[in-house]
């Protein structure tokens, strides 16, 4: 008996003295980003560094970084002028080692990278924050026959979905670009928090968004670890796959399974880059789909067959092409070249044209944009 007290005594000594150490240690309080007047503040407690660099997306190149300091109890420091409103992404460099932010629980997926992020309040970001209004965010899994996949997208649902059972919605397809997946625009783009902010506003329509895995041997994100099948992309029989896959098989399962408006004047259709790309070929391939076309930082090519599809699309009729694109983006010269395509073929258009490049600082900018237009 005194040999168990003894023991049960000196385990309630140990996890004194542990408690006792976590108490010490969570008495040194370390917040960042702080942002105040106008100021951003990064901390970093590193007992065992000996040199701390900061990098931030706001910099004008990779290569740019900014030295922290050591201060008291091992955390290092380094104040900043607050960059333009806007969200931006950005790591430490300990020793030679980039590492996220540890104590920012704000943070985006953009493929297999996790980046802390940053968001400077402004008229530009005013939408990028939590609403008070929100829509839901799921996954729904979906059968392609097409592809002979088990599939995976995203799906947002605006506030009032689930209550108002009798309402029907247009939709949004929203596509991602190369090296994304289903949850690139929620967690970059912030897609729900845009659409609530707008739709709360009064400055969109009520609207469904489907986010598709436009990566078409991939079943989901690769944070799931799902097998990825192997496409050879130089078969013919593989030649638009997913655009294919995207209007035979997605829109008629979310007009099935959703309380979606079934008809071209209910559907949108945008995307950046690769998914700029799928959307111009979707609605070349099926000109008589989409009211609502979007196409963000992807140009395009002059073919002998771009006339005859472009002319579909003007026959088959639509409600808005809205262009999207940097001026320093690298798909500013095939912007271009669309721009004269829509001309040349008497094709209503309207192109907005931002600086900056090929950056999700434009792309969410573009959503905040046409989303206003879609659907009126």
């Amino acid at each position: 008996m005194k040999r168990f007290i003894t023991i049960l005594a000196f385990a309630f000594m140990v996890l004194a003295l542990n408690a006792q150490e976590l108490a010490n240690f969570r008495r040194v309080s370390v917040v960042s980003p702080e942002v105040k007047n106008d100021t951003v503040t990064f901390r970093l407690r590193a007992e065992y560094a000996t040199d701390v660099k900061l990098y931030g997306s706001w910099m004008p190149s990779y290569f740019d970084t900014a030295q922290l300091r050591r201060g008291e109890n091992y955390i290092w420091e380094i104040s900043i002028p607050a960059p333009a409103p806007e969200i931006y992404t950005y790591h430490f460099i300990v020793d030679g080692v980039a590492m996220s932010d540890p104590v920012n629980t704000l943070v985006q997926r953009d493929g297999t990278r996790y980046l802390s992020m940053l968001l400077i309040d402004g008229e530009r970001s005013q939408n990028y924050r939590e609403a008070n209004k929100r829509g839901s965010v799921s996954y729904v899994w979906y059968d392609s026959e097409l592809l002979g996949l088990n599939r995976r997208m995203t799906v947002y649902t605006p506030y009032g979905y689930e209550t108002s059972k009798k309402t029907k919605y247009p939709v949004l397809y929203l596509l991602h670009g190369g090296g994304g997946d289903e949850e690139a625009w929620t967690s970059m783009g912030r897609t729900a928090q845009i659409l609530d902010n707008l739709i709360e506003k009064g400055l969109a329509e009520p609207m469904i968004v489907v986010m598709p895995n436009g990566n078409p041997g991939q079943q989901a994100a690769v944070t799931l670890n799902l097998p990825v099948s192997d496409v050879n992309y130089r078969d013919p029989a593989n030649a638009n796959a997913y655009v294919k896959s995207l209007v035979t098989e997605i829109i008629p399962f979310v007009e099935k399974n959703y309380r979606a408006i079934p008809k071209k004047s209910a559907r949108a259709i945008a995307g950046l880059s690769m998914g700029g790309g799928h959307t111009t070929a979707a609605t070349m391939l099926f000109p008589g789909v989409f009211d609502y076309i979007c196409p963000m930082s992807c140009g395009m090519r002059d073919g002998e067959n771009v006339d005859a599809q472009m002319q579909a699309i003007k026959n088959a009729g639509y409600k808005l092409y809205w262009i999207g694109c940097g001026t320093e983006d690298f798909a500013w010269p095939g912007t271009e070249t669309m721009v004269e395509i829509l001309k040349r073929n008497d094709m209503e258009y309207t192109l907005f044209a931002s600086d900056g490049g090929h950056v999700w600082y434009n792309w969410r900018y573009y959503l905040n944009t046409f989303a206003q237009l879609l659907f009126k």
